[in-house]
């Protein structure tokens, strides 16, 4: 069975924007190609932005804004399969199938099948994977920086989710990785 991972850029504040200037540096940038993922699981907004970000242009060369060390990282995200969460699209592309029926479902099938992991990112889409309790790690890059407003982390998630940290990594940045497993008989 294939892990489900939540990996996403957080403020101290908790904030999940990606507009909150939580942008990696070639360091970070190295530490997320290198968390590989057999698959995402976007919902429409992430699958959107993602793809607006970085799927390779029809040219086939990338974009003269990306820096050398963002291409290996374009690169992977451009070729992995990538799995649609949506009411509203019809269709999709660049790698990508829409996810149908029972959101709880579909991702036990994706997870049943053999590889070394799901990943999944954004803001609506892993708070209800939360709380169906299909979420095996999460993944948050904590950035000093207090964003002050904005989306936050897990925001409405209706019962105190307890984690075991299982590791901690520092960054040049200041930049901090703390990696969680969900607690599965936490203590009252």
């Amino acid at each position: 069975m294939r892990p489900l991972r939540y990996a996403i850029n957080v403020t101290l504040d908790g904030c999940v924007h990606h507009e909150a200037g939580v942008a990696p540096d070639e360091e970070l940038m190295g530490f997320w190609t290198a968390e590989r993922a057999d698959a995402v699981i976007y919902g429409r907004t992430t699958y959107e932005m993602m793809e607006g970000a970085w799927r390779r242009p029809e040219s086939g060369v990338w974009p003269d804004w990306m820096d050398e060390w963002e291409i290996p990282f374009a690169d992977a995200l451009d070729r992995v399969p990538k799995h649609v969460v949506s009411s509203t699209l019809e269709s999709v592309d660049w790698n990508a199938e829409l996810v149908s029926g029972d959101l709880g479902d579909a991702v036990r099938r994706l997870k049943d099948q053999p590889g070394e992991g799901l990943s999944v990112g954004g803001v609506s889409l892993p708070l209800a994977l939360a709380e169906l309790g299909l979420i095996d790690e999460y993944i948050f890059v904590v950035h000093p920086i207090i964003a002050g407003h904005g989306p936050r982390l897990l925001d409405g998630l209706s019962e105190r989710l307890a984690l075991e940290h299982i590791e901690r990594r520092e960054f040049a940045s200041g930049a901090v990785v703390q990696r969680y497993r969900p607690v599965l008989d936490p203590l009252p």
